[in-house]
């Protein structure tokens, strides 16, 4: 049986873009994982040059750490991803990318008009939340979030 070439960490941070730091982090989440050898030297499986680059667009995109080691952990260990555990994964994440599109969006096109905070401090505000009505809704920019503007 053939040996699985390893990567050295700064091998595996040269072709990933991330810093040896941002490894080592990533390795004390989880996300992957070193093999030692017999000098204690870190090495990694080239499959992890797909886990980490999918972890550093996944944060870009806006997933927290946790959710992206859910996702991870659903990966084989030892070999490469396949197009269908890809797939598995693009599934997962798609209502949470969704979410954030939706929210991306909403932003975009109230960004130079009132949020609806409930801070009253523009002009406008007294239009879409009158008598701060979306206080009732909790902390922060509530109808910017997506709360119904039940009462309004």
């Amino acid at each position: 049986m053939p040996t699985v070439p390893l990567l050295s960490i700064g091998e595996l941070a040269r072709r990933t873009g991330l810093s040896v730091s941002a490894i080592r982090f990533y390795e004390e989440r989880g996300l992957v994982k070193a093999v030692r050898t017999a000098g204690n030297q870190r090495r990694f499986l080239r499959a992890d040059l797909r886990r980490l680059s999918f972890a550093l667009i996944a944060q870009q995109l806006g997933l927290s750490l946790g959710e992206i080691a859910a996702v991870l952990a659903t990966l084989p260990l030892g070999r490469a991803p396949t197009r269908a555990d890809w797939q598995a994964i693009s599934r997962r994440i798609r209502s949470t990318l969704q979410e954030r599109i939706v929210l991306l969006e909403r932003t975009r096109d109230r960004l130079d008009g009132c949020i609806g905070c409930g801070c009253l401090s523009l002009e406008r505000c007294q239009l879409a939340n009158p008598g701060d009505r979306a206080a009732r809704y909790g902390a922060g920019p509530r109808y910017w979030l997506g709360d119904a503007r039940r009462s309004r």
